[in-house]
């Protein structure tokens, strides 16, 4: 499984049903569990995102498809970052010559 970081800022659409979002984050992990995937943890937070969730997914592809399909509803904009955990890390550092 692949990790990544999501970044999300909530839409002008988003915010007018602020109330519901915490029923679009459960659906949206739901997403991710059929897709193959899980979802580590999930904050809203103060700054320059609202959101940062955790999550892991098969590949590349999927995680492609999770956040388009997130996208298309219309209530969050994402950003994602590929993460390497501190073991993997390693051991491309010590590929290096």
């Amino acid at each position: 499984m692949q990790t990544y970081v999501i970044l999300f800022n909530v839409t002008e659409q988003g915010i007018k049903d602020i109330k519901g979002a915490a029923n679009r984050v459960e659906a949206g992990e739901k997403l991710l569990e059929a897709m193959g995937g899980k979802l580590l943890s999930f904050y809203a937070t103060l700054g320059e995102y609202d959101y940062v969730a955790i999550g892991e997914m098969p590949d590349d592809e999927t995680g492609m498809s999770f956040l388009l399909a997130l996208g298309s509803l219309g209530n969050v904009r994402t950003k994602a970052l590929k993460a390497f955990p501190q073991k993997e890390f390693a051991k491309i550092v010590r590929k290096l010559k």
